[in-house]
């Protein structure tokens, strides 16, 4: 019986061979735990999977039905339900190391009559001495324990190259508070086991990063809000020292990689303005559950349309492809492509001669899904030319070009006040969200301006309900450093850090010239990430852990931080070629070219990998800039968050945090 991890994800491939971020954890996940879960003598290999609610999320993040049941899984289940029992078969159990989820496990596997034949048992993350004490004592279930191993993998990888800790509810427990409370411990902690895990698992030893804690001169406190990511770092810290220390685990002794741990305070503006790629126009704009989109499909029996749902993900090669574009490039290259295929289908060019006409995206479309026999290839490609075409009537007909040019004119400087107040004069009809989310941006970037008269005639000029209001006060407790005399929310007076003048809260990037309107902002994070790469970011704004700090943590645990190019130091688990990233064919008129163009990165000269992690949530347009530098640097860039937020979500936890007797249901956004 093992409480150790192990280096056995190295299946189908060499060590010089690289693979990303998720194809590591669901390598782990699929033949470290289920592959490694069988009998050397039984013909069938057939088990049961049982899981409880935070490891069912982490395993589907990772990997799809038909992976698990390729590893001889017949059923899955949930612990904390009735289920039948079924002597005749293994059970694995992949759980979170709680004193609810082992009073489960005795029960299922110790006296008489087990529910099943014997339990192979892996814990998401480390088991605490009682825990393992409490299993030992029960001698019935040694004989029926096949395995008991911490897998160390209590992250949810929503993306290539991101993870979630899934505290959703990090805001308001971190934020709005002139005390750490309780649940505000209790969401740190968790959130730092978590980020351990993602390094455990990939078995990389970082330089351990953050942004330090700012006072705005010697007579101001530093707040609890701005220590966040420092308390942060240390939890990380500790968690990691446990791991190095582990006699029987095969964790790095050095350091192989870099994490940056910030806060939502570096960039207010990444979460609430319109960010207009394909992915974030999606997730803004058409209400989706997740990455599940429904689709209307015309019915092939010509009766009424069919609700369909799909999902938008990596699997699909055009979603793939266009995910990252500009939404009108996205349009555009969505008519190439149905051009493209019907110019090398006769029958289609049958079906639609109309003398010569330039035809329209919805003209071929219509002509492709006349053909049964592409009913296949052409699917996706349908359901992409339908999402576009819905975005782009949005876009038309709320008016968000305007409201778009005005949110990044007020982000460069290049608008103010005046041009603000034209716009609330001139559009009373424009959307309330719209109006909502410019003020945001208004008050992050003119925090002078924002005295109780003037506010409250904006707010009456905009016609913004009061929990709209209350999302723009509580940016306030997203400031670093502010003042510790806090203004009264209930007086509306909203005094932010007015030493700080921030108009123009972004410089132009140099040598980046965009062909699309609109496509002018970054996130804060894409200066952070590239200068933390070339070893420029400044040791006193971000210190570094691994540094010796007597006053802070105690004795030097590793080498200094200083980095200047760093070799291609790769974690210790091995990397394949991703498969997405494998040539395939892409002459069927819809299959992502940049499918290939991800693969001419030779991901064996990648350097080390770069881990950002963001408390408060993170969005797409900083997702988007992580894949962006990863090609751009030659080095993986993985974004971490509590949560992956979209600006109605965002929105939504701003108003929560002093709407201690509301609930989601009640706010409307």
């Amino acid at each position: 019986m093992s409480m150790s991890d192990s280096d056995t994800s190295s299946q189908g491939g060499g060590a010089s061979d690289y693979k990303n971020f998720r194809q590591i954890t669901r390598d782990r996940l699929l033949y470290e735990m289920l592959r490694s879960a069988k009998r050397p003598d039984s013909k069938s290999n057939w088990k049961v999977l049982i899981m409880d609610k935070v490891t069912v999320k982490i395993i589907s993040c990772s990997c799809k039905m038909a992976d698990i049941t390729d590893e001889g899984v017949s059923l899955v289940e949930d612990i904390n339900k009735r289920r039948q029992p079924l002597p005749t078969m293994d059970a694995v159990y992949y759980i979170q190391p709680t004193k609810e989820n082992v009073v489960m496990l005795l029960s299922d596997m110790a006296g008489r009559t087990p529910l099943y034949r014997d339990a192979y048992v892996y814990f998401s993350s480390s088991v605490p001495k009682e825990l393992v004490n409490y299993i030992k004592k029960e001698p019935s279930l040694k004989s029926r324990l096949r395995a008991m191993k911490e897998m160390n993998l209590e992250y949810f990888a929503i993306d290539s190259q991101c993870f979630i800790t899934d505290n959703a509810m990090a805001l308001e427990e971190l934020y709005g508070n002139e005390v750490m409370t309780r649940k505000g411990d209790e969401c740190l902690n968790l959130m730092a086991n978590r980020i351990a895990t993602v390094f455990a698992s990939l078995l990389e030893f970082p330089f351990v990063r953050y942004r330090a804690a700012k006072s705005l001169d010697p007579t101001t406190m530093t707040t609890i809000s701005d220590l966040i990511p420092t308390k942060l770092a240390a939890a990380v810290w500790n968690c990691l020292m446990k791991y190095k220390a582990l006699k029987n685990f095969n964790f790095p002794q050095t350091e192989t990689c870099e994490l940056l741990i910030l806060d939502r305070s570096i960039d207010q503006i990444a979460p609430v303005i319109h960010e207009w790629t394909y992915d974030a126009m999606c997730h803004d704009l058409l209400n989706m559950e997740g990455n599940k989109y429904v689709h209307e499909v015309a019915s092939k029996t010509g009766g009424a349309s069919e609700k369909k749902e799909v999902l938008l993900e990596d699997h699909d090669p055009v979603w793939l492809e266009l995910r990252h574009s500009h939404i009108a490039d996205a349009s555009e290259r969505l008519h190439d492509k149905m051009t493209s295929f019907v110019s090398k289908n006769k029958a289609a060019q049958m079906h639609g001669s109309r003398g010569g006409s330039e035809l329209s995206t919805r003209d071929l479309q219509k002509m492709v899904q006349a053909l049964p026999q592409y009913s296949e290839q052409i699917d996706k490609l349908s359901l992409h030319v339908d999402i576009a075409a819905k975005i782009n009537k949005i876009i038309r007909e709320s008016g968000l070009k305007e409201v778009g040019q005005l949110e990044q004119d007020l982000v460069f400087g290049d608008a103010g006040t005046k041009e603000v107040i034209n716009f609330l004069r001139t559009k009373p009809d424009a959307p309330r969200e719209n109006k909502l989310r410019l003020l945001m941006i208004y008050a992050a970037t003119h925090p002078e301006k924002f005295d109780s008269d003037k506010l409250a005639k904006l707010m009456e000029l905009a016609r913004l309900p009061s929990d709209d209001m209350s999302a723009v006060y509580n940016m306030k407790y997203l400031e670093q450093a502010s003042d510790t005399k806090k203004s009264s929310i209930g007086a509306f007076s909203l005094k932010f850090d007015v030493h700080k003048k921030r108009h123009g809260l972004r410089k132009e990037r140099t040598g980046e010239e965009s062909t699309w309107q609109l496509s002018r902002f970054y996130p804060m994070i894409e200066d952070l990430i590239e200068k933390l790469s070339k070893n420029e970011l400044p040791k006193e704004d971000y210190p570094c852990m691994n540094d010796p700090s007597p006053t802070f943590h105690g004795r030097t645990q590793s080498e200094s931080a200083k980095m200047v190019e760093p070799p291609p130091a790769h974690s210790m688990r091995s990397r394949r070629t991703a498969t997405w990233a494998r040539p395939r064919n892409s002459d069927d008129g819809y299959s992502s070219d940049s499918v290939l163009r991800h693969a001419s990165s030779d991901f064996k000269k990648m350097g080390r990998r770069v881990f950002v992690f963001i408390v408060g949530g993170a969005t797409r347009s900083e997702l988007r800039v992580c894949h962006k530098l990863t090609n751009k640097l030659k080095r993986e860039v993985v974004l971490g968050s509590s949560s992956l937020d979209d600006p109605p979500q965002f929105i939504t936890k701003l108003k929560l945090m002093t709407a201690n007797d509301l609930s989601l249901d009640d706010l409307e956004i």
